[in-house]
């Protein structure tokens, strides 16, 4: 894959990376700093509202709840209704930045972009700078817990496989670790850089010292 990048001016920047990893802590603290920010969540939930209204779901737990956990006999039909609302909503944002060459923007995506298709990805490629937020194993596992114990939406695309005997939960919790490893390849493989969560939990770091730290590791990469 190329390595080109859109880091400098203007500013353009993708993070990526599992929910929890950071994304929208970063997205905001930029924007704290005059940086234009777009958060995929609320572009979704915005898009899924005529669908959430009736069921008086809201925010990213009511997205998560009209979705059902992935053994109901609705959430392959509400799985597929949330990616192709995503794939809109990035295409979008694409389009603008593609016909306003002089855009800056930061974009917190969802962990579910990988599944965009190939064609968007490489657009997205092409456009920003995607910088992967890494958690390590350990902080994996508690992405796991976090996720049990308040769900967020999660595009399992197949990879909850019950076994006879086993709870949704046990199974969500059997599961999930393979879900993680194969989105970290995809992740590390869409990236041009690749942060590590543990070093941006720095109680000093800012906005300034987290863009200096996107300009290293970009830099190495290329």
């Amino acid at each position: 894959m190329s390595r080109e990048t859109t880091i400098g001016n203007p500013l353009r920047l993708a993070l990526i990376g599992m929910s929890g990893s950071g994304k929208t802590f970063w997205a905001k603290k930029l924007a704290e700093k005059g940086a234009r920010a777009i958060f995929c969540d609320d572009e979704i939930e915005q898009r899924l509202a005529p669908r959430l209204g009736p069921g008086r779901y809201s925010g990213i737990n009511g997205v998560a709840a009209w979705m059902g956990w992935p053994d109901s006999p609705t959430y392959a039909e509400r799985e597929a209704e949330y990616l192709a609302e995503e794939i809109h909503a990035l295409d979008e944002v694409l389009q603008e930045l593609e016909e306003k060459r002089d855009s800056s923007l930061v974009l917190d995506t969802t962990g579910s972009v990988i599944y965009a298709g190939n064609h968007l990805l490489m657009r997205l490629r092409r456009q920003m700078t995607i910088v992967y937020l890494a958690a390590t194993e350990q902080e994996r596992q508690l992405l796991i817990e976090r996720y049990l114990n308040d769900p967020k939406p999660v595009l399992w695309r197949g990879a909850f496989q019950p076994k006879n005997g086993e709870t949704p939960r046990e199974t969500v919790a059997r599961c999930y670790p393979a879900l993680m490893e194969g989105r970290r390849r995809s992740y590390e493989a869409l990236a041009h850089c690749t942060l590590q969560v543990a070093a941006l939990r720095d109680g000093t770091m800012d906005a300034d010292g987290f863009l200096k730290m996107i300009h290293s590791k970009d830099a190495r990469a290329r």
